[in-house]
């Protein structure tokens, strides 16, 4: 996998939950029309799809609709995201900066360069 968690990046300035989901799939259209991600790496979104319109499941309906519900949420949110993980990290990066203009570096608030001092003497 990669060395960063490519989602953390993947959000407005403003948190908008709405905003968020329409730009993660702009991201993953894109990175599913880019020929530098896998072939294999693409059929997880096309699997997740397939889950939820194919008419069987891991839980089944009937007196647990909700649960039944949330199992096809559950496999869709996880193959999306596993398929934003499994992208190379310098292509999702190319993209999210194409889509929100704004540079997405890898090591922005994670190195702090300090000194040790001990109090104790």
């Amino acid at each position: 996998m990669t060395d960063e968690y490519n989602s953390k990046k993947i959000t407005t300035v403003d948190g908008n939950f709405i905003k968020d989901m329409v730009l993660r799939f702009k991201l993953i259209t894109r990175l599913m029309g880019d020929r530098r991600v896998s072939g294999l790496t693409k059929l997880l979104p096309w699997g997740s799809l397939a889950y939820l319109l194919l008419p069987f499941d891991f839980i089944p309906g009937g007196l647990m609709t909700v649960i039944g519900a949330a199992d096809d949420v559950a496999i869709m949110w996880f193959g999306f995201t596993l398929f934003l993980e499994l992208c190379p990290t310098d292509v999702v990066d190319e993209h999210i900066i194409a889509l929100t203009g704004q540079s997405v570096s890898s090591t922005d608030g994670d190195i702090v360069d300090a000194e040790i001092v001990d109090l104790d003497d």
